[in-house]
């Protein structure tokens, strides 16, 4: 027992020491381990197929490099919102992600705190002093590693200690009430967000000698599986309504789930005692009774994903003509922390949205020009608008997740991104110039020559082209049409200064009037320069 209340007190700020270096080196690990794997990670989410069991494995194995299945559960969301995955996809990754991140509680179960000290030196000498990107994250992912062990090494003494106060003996008694435990799990991991971090500590306490029942053990993994939850939840709430629906099958899942397990231990105890008589260790049992818990439950409810989807949309029905403005932004939310591994993927889908707007926006200005159409011109201005908010939103994601833990290569992507963004929006600057010579046009009923109208559908026709073709170049990140858009783009230039001396030719014989003729004059300009943005947008893929 112990000799004074500072004994105690003593004791209590080891245990709590203990605790957050387990969390951050938790949090560290993970860190790493996306850093590591953020790129790859990334492309084995966006090939989940309609295939439930590819989906499965796409989830099992992305919450093995997260560490957390709130994480790939939050990247979920985010590619429902995006368009990038079907609700049913959806589904099948956070089953996966379920499953995934029981290794977390194996790994701990392992009790390595002897050589936690060790790992944390050779995890700080490779982090510090390795200049390779990768070799720096893996002295990351070593460094947390070896904090987290060491984190339940500060515990043990005190935990020891612990176990033998009536008070701490008689607070455990209390969690015998399964709903009661049930109850106390969900609210601590929504607490800290992470049913891996809940299900670390139990097996922690096991490994420090806490006399914690098995059945008791049970119901608090059960309850970390409904609070982690609550993260999706957060996720989703000023995200499209298909989010919603992902992160609501997300908690149908896990709580019917935990309802049926929880059912069958209870009038079954013969599950818990299969678990008992084929593994001695509690650390161990808890971190295997994590696994069989996820593991069939996603088998029992694999094969009816299809019937959880309808059900979530009859809860969240589909509501008539929802967000039907163009001024929004659809595959970026800030309200929303996305994992580097999507954030750099996100913001440029939302470029290209964007890039399609400005074009469009370009079409529309130069139909308003040659048709004399008021409403089209009006629309175009309209638009501008629209990509001003646009550049302005997507700009300040980039520049906030330039804070992010991102690999080199996202680093200097965003770099290209930010001058995009600005070439974007210049045409669209430009497609409004075009717009407003429109409508000085019609009120002042300009004419021009025949031969100067030609000259400007022709320039028009090539500006269009080499727009669509660079924009469908850096939405697929493809070099191939590099030459192509160099070639449109010289012609362009040529053609302009040798439009722009036909028409000095044709205001010396007064084939041309002087006013219409300054009109000419700042359009082929404008033309020229969504030429010249539309040729450094394509370079951005280059680098």
């Amino acid at each position: 027992m112990y000799e004074s209340t500072w004994d105690m007190l003593q004791q209590l700020f080891l245990v709590a020491g203990g605790l957050g270096l387990f969390l951050y080196g938790m949090t560290v690990m993970s860190d790493g381990l996306e850093k590591l794997a953020g790129d790859k990670m990334r492309g084995v989410l966006e090939r989940a197929t309609s295939n439930r069991y590819l989906g499965v494995l796409v989830g099992a194995l992305t919450a093995c490099f997260v560490q957390s299945s709130s994480a790939v559960t939050v990247m979920s969301v985010g590619f429902v919102n995006a368009g990038m995955m079907t609700l049913n996809q959806a589904i099948g990754v956070i089953m996966g992600a379920n499953i995934g991140t029981t290794i977390t509680a194996q790994i701990i179960s392992f009790k390595l705190d002897a050589i936690a000290p060790l790992v944390i030196f050779i995890g700080l000498v490779t982090h510090l002093s390795s200049k390779r990107k990768s070799i720096v994250n893996i002295g990351y992912i070593l460094l947390g590693f070896g904090m987290l062990f060491f984190g339940i090494a500060v515990m043990g003494s005190p935990m020891e200690a612990f176990t033998e106060n009536p008070t701490f003996q008689s607070m455990l008694l209390t969690f015998t009430n399964p709903l009661l435990a049930l109850l106390t799990g969900a609210v601590f991991t929504a607490i800290v967000q992470s049913s891996s971090a809940t299900t670390g500590i139990i097996v922690a306490l096991c490994l420090n000698g806490v006399d914690l029942p098995f059945r008791t053990a049970a119901f608090l993994v059960l309850g970390s599986n409904i609070g982690t939850c609550i993260t999706a939840m957060l996720a989703a709430m000023a995200a499209s309504r298909e989010s919603k629906r992902a992160a609501l099958a997300h908690v149908l899942f896990n709580t019917l789930g935990c309802f049926f397990f929880g059912a069958a231990i209870t009038i079954f105890p013969g599950v818990l005692t299969y678990i008992t008589s084929n593994w001695q260790e509690e650390a161990r049992q808890i971190a295997m009774f994590h696994t069989i818990f996820n593991l069939s439950t996603t088998i029992v409810l694999l094969g009816f994903t299809r019937q959880l989807a309808w059900l979530v949309r009859k809860i969240i029905p589909e509501m008539p003509n929802e967000n039907t403005d163009a001024k929004r932004l659809i595959y970026l939310d800030p309200s929303i922390t996305l994992t580097p591994a999507i954030a750099v993927t996100q913001a440029h889908r939302e470029m290209c949205r964007m890039g399609k707007i400005a074009l469009e926006n370009v079409h529309l200005a130069v139909d308003a020009f040659f048709s004399r159409d008021m409403e089209k011109a009006a629309e175009a201005l309209d638009l501008e608008e629209t990509v001003d908010y646009l550049a302005f939103h997507i700009t300040a994601w980039l520049v906030r997740i330039r804070g992010l833990s991102l690999s080199d290569r996202d680093i200097e992507k965003i770099s290209y991104m930010l001058q995009t963004v600005s070439h974007l929006e210049r045409v669209s600057d430009h497609a409004e110039n075009i717009a407003e010579y429109a409508i000085l046009v019609e009120q002042n009923s300009l004419k021009f020559s025949p031969e100067a109208v030609e000259e400007l559908r022709l320039l028009s026709k090539m500006v269009t082209e080499i727009l669509k073709v660079s924009m469908e170049a850096y939405e697929a990140y493809d070099v191939d049409d590099m030459a192509q858009i160099e070639t449109i783009e010289q012609s362009v230039d040529d053609a302009a200064k040798c439009y722009t001396q036909n028409h000095v030719h044709r205001i010396r014989h007064e084939r041309c009037d002087p006013y219409s003729g300054v009109i000419f004059t700042d359009m082929i300009s404008d033309l020229e320069r969504c030429a010249d943005h539309a040729f450094n947008i394509a370079q951005s893929i280059m680098g």
